[in-house]
């Protein structure tokens, strides 16, 4: 039942030696313990198939005692020491650095000047962020939706922020285990976030499902199936000219 999994990641890893680092963006919407799990899970999966993943945390901001996207804004060859070592996943955080780029331009001048080349870069930010980052730059941002009926009001104000600034949405379906017998099954909040995006703004949703089960098998194969689709969708991150600055 893997087999075809194992077979498309292979051909995965093999683009990700042969093209740009590759951006993937998580839509936060205030639902932090439902999220994190399966964003840490997500790059799990990534670094199983040999790809080095950067996750850009929004919700952490720098300091002089956790450097982070600001410092490398500020002084690109300062976290290029000893202090920054060759990880397969690295978090850093991102708050404030966020803030200051202007576009996608700007990110990628940024990770250029980067000690190591990442295989995939995450950006893990609210909405409003990743509108004002990559509206109408083709990216799809991932919107977690737990079983909580009312994430699906914060889930839906997400959505049509990000409809607005013509970014188009994925979404993952956490369902609990005990309602996951039927194939497609799908939680109250995830039904209630369906029929209102459609009725609402003319938007249909394709969930990808992820069940919450203590059972790691079927965890692992959700999650899987998920992040080689993030991937091959994700956004090329192409090289910038070296003369490019980041203001």
């Amino acid at each position: 039942m893997l087999e075809p999994c194992v077979n498309q990641a292979a051909g995965l890893q093999a683009l990700a030696l042969q093209h740009a680092p590759r951006l993937v963006t998580v839509a936060s919407h205030g639902r932090q313990a439902g999220e994190l799990p399966l964003l840490w899970g997500l790059c799990t999966c990534w670094v199983e198939l040999d790809l080095s993943v950067l996750v850009l945390d929004a919700h952490t901001q720098e300091s002089p005692d956790n450097p982070g996207l600001a410092q490398w804004l500020d002084n690109p060859l300062q976290r290029a020491g000893d202090d920054f070592q060759e990880t397969a996943w690295q978090v850093l955080p991102a708050s404030h650095g966020l803030r200051r780029l202007t576009g996608l331009s700007t990110l990628q001048n940024a990770l250029a000047h980067l000690p190591q080349q990442h295989d995939v870069v995450l950006i893990y930010a609210d909405a409003a962020s990743l509108a004002r980052l990559f509206s109408g730059c083709g990216i799809a941002p991932l919107i977690v939706v737990p079983p909580a009926l009312s994430a699906a009001v914060s889930a839906y104000a997400a959505l049509k922020q990000l409809l607005q600034n013509q970014l188009h949405p994925g979404v993952a379906n956490l369902v609990p285990e005990s309602i996951s017998c039927a194939p497609g099954a799908s939680t109250t909040s995830m039904l209630h976030l369906t029929q209102c995006a459609s009725a609402f703004l003319g938007y249909h949703m394709q969930p990808s499902t992820v069940i919450a089960s203590p059972q790691p098998i079927q965890v692992r194969q959700d999650l899987q199936h998920l992040a080689l689709q993030l991937f091959e969708n994700a956004l090329p991150l192409v090289k910038v000219q070296r003369n490019e600055r980041v203001h």
